[in-house]
């Protein structure tokens, strides 16, 4: 019996490491290319809208978030990294806001 509980054990944290790994690593068909140093001014403006595309793949909210992330995009000429947060890596996409004092960029 000790030997099965030890056996799920390892298969488990196994099985846990594995999928935190994949979920880290992304398809390079997939990602945009921009930058590695990332910032402002990493994303040509002819890249915005691929760019774009990756950042609002995951969103329930396509079309709204393609508009506002190629408006960001041509002000800031940057696009954070993944589908969602790492806003830090564009000061300018991160810091402009709406009226009501909102962020305006997905």
């Amino acid at each position: 019996m000790a030997k099965f509980i030890a056996v799920f054990f390892v298969v488990s944290f196994l099985f846990a490491t594995q999928c935190f790994n994949a979920e880290e690593l992304e398809s390079p068909a997939e990602a945009p290319a921009i930058n590695k140093n990332g910032g402002e001014g990493s994303v040509p403006i002819k890249e915005c809208p691929k760019a774009c595309d990756f950042r609002c793949s995951a969103t329930s909210h396509k079309s709204a978030c393609l508009m506002y992330c190629n408006l960001c995009c041509k002000k800031c000429l940057c696009v954070p990294s993944r589908t969602y947060g790492h806003k830090e890596e564009c000061p300018c996409y991160n810091n402009w806001k709406t009226q009501e004092g909102g962020p305006k960029c997905p």
